[in-house]
């Protein structure tokens, strides 16, 4: 399965890098593609982080404890309105320091979408260890749970944005 998704993911990135040359005639520049690429990235990392902090400042309720016991639903939920949030703030930036036009609304929904589904990768990266009797992908990073760890929400995020 990772032999197949994690190319798969990465080629929306890729995908992603050169909109300007995929649709030239709607306007799409390079500043445009890189802009999602920071969107997918943003949205990834700032769900994963909001989670961890509020989940351990406020978190009572387990999400999954069979499949991840440290993740909470108040976790989850701060990671959610987090996302938001930060890639509502990082769309402002980029349209008034670069010039990149985006519609709000569209970022709002987005980023929700991007939040729930990079939980799900999150999970299902959990699961996928539990289910193979590992603890963590590598020890490259000392607790982290290896590289994979850092990219499982973006191996999700990546597709669902593309769509």
């Amino acid at each position: 399965m990772s032999s197949l998704f994690v190319p798969f993911a990465f080629t929306r990135l890729m995908y992603f890098r050169d909109i300007a040359l995929y649709y030239p005639d709607k306007g799409y520049t390079n500043a445009h593609g890189i802009f999602l690429i920071l969107f997918i990235l943003f949205s990834a990392c700032m769900t994963d982080t909001c989670a961890y902090f509020a989940g351990t400042l406020l978190g009572k309720h387990k999400l999954c404890p069979k499949i991840s016991p440290k993740k909470t639903v108040e976790g989850s939920i701060a990671g959610i309105a987090g996302c938001v949030v930060c890639t509502f703030i990082m769309c402002m930036i980029c349209n008034i320091g670069f010039g990149i036009e985006t519609n709000y609304i569209w970022a709002i929904v987005v980023a929700l979408g991007a939040s729930v589904i990079s939980q799900l990768g999150d999970l299902s990266a959990s699961a996928f260890k539990r289910q193979m009797g590992i603890k963590d992908y590598g020890n490259l990073i000392p607790g982290h749970g290896g590289i994979l760890d850092r990219f499982d929400s973006v191996f999700f995020t990546a597709p669902m944005v593309f769509y």
